[in-house]
């Protein structure tokens, strides 16, 4: 008898996703027991989850809960640090691997996504399926693990920088001159044009959190 194959959708996956769609917030309070009863699984798996979430740091103690971990700005500037430099990465040898069909799903991308450009969370998830779709054309497998981690904890952000005012319409351009660079296989300049991507994110978000703060004050 063969190996049993792993279900599609496990507890570490469901909560995982769950925070990354804002189900569960930074500081959210996570029980097994109502974690089970909301996913249909038993406690077992469940636990198993939770000391995995805890172990790669998205989850956090609050005296014997666990909660969803939030990032102070040290932790998120070092955040953007990171991905700034393998999201580059990604993109250098995506126009090095890339297919041609892998291409053109980028392409399509980009041209759908236009239409969620009014649409902030929408728009959000799309922009995660086309960072994945680079970092799955590098065909590099651990660079693929490495920048999952990193979008894992992006989860951490209660907000989306594209929720800035034209922060949509500019990302979608710079999208654009990315996959622009890997069509025409410019490693360097797709590296250039990933790494200004992000680094115009940070700064976006850096803005929205002064703003938060300010009228928190």
């Amino acid at each position: 008898m063969g190996l049993q194959k792993p279900q599609p959708t496990d507890a570490y996956t469901m909560i995982l996703d769950a925070i990354d769609l804002g189900v569960y917030r930074p500081g959210d309070r996570l029980v097994e027991s109502e974690l089970a009863e909301r996913f249909g699984v038993s406690r077992t798996p469940i636990r198993e989850a939770l000391q995995r979430l805890e172990t790669q740091s998205l989850l956090a103690r609050d005296g014997r809960s666990l909660i969803v971990a939030s990032l102070d700005h040290n932790q998120m500037a070092e955040l953007y640090v990171v991905r700034r430099e393998l999201e580059g990465l990604a993109a250098g040898l995506a126009a090095q691997h890339a297919t041609a069909e892998e291409v053109r799903i980028l392409r399509e991308m980009v041209a759908a996504d236009n239409a969620l450009i009014d649409n902030p969370v929408a728009l959000a998830r799309a922009n995660r399926r086309f960072h994945k779709q680079i970092h799955l054309a590098s065909h590099n497998r651990y660079l693929v693990q490495q920048l999952d981690l990193v979008h894992r904890t992006m989860a951490l952000m209660a907000t989306t920088s594209l929720a800035a005012d034209g922060r949509g319409e500019i990302a979608q351009a710079e999208h654009d001159a990315i996959v622009k660079a890997i069509e025409e296989k410019d490693a360097e300049a797709a590296d250039r044009a990933l790494r200004e991507h992000i680094s115009v994110a940070f700064m976006t978000r850096l803005k929205q959190d002064a703003a938060r703060r300010e009228e928190e004050s």
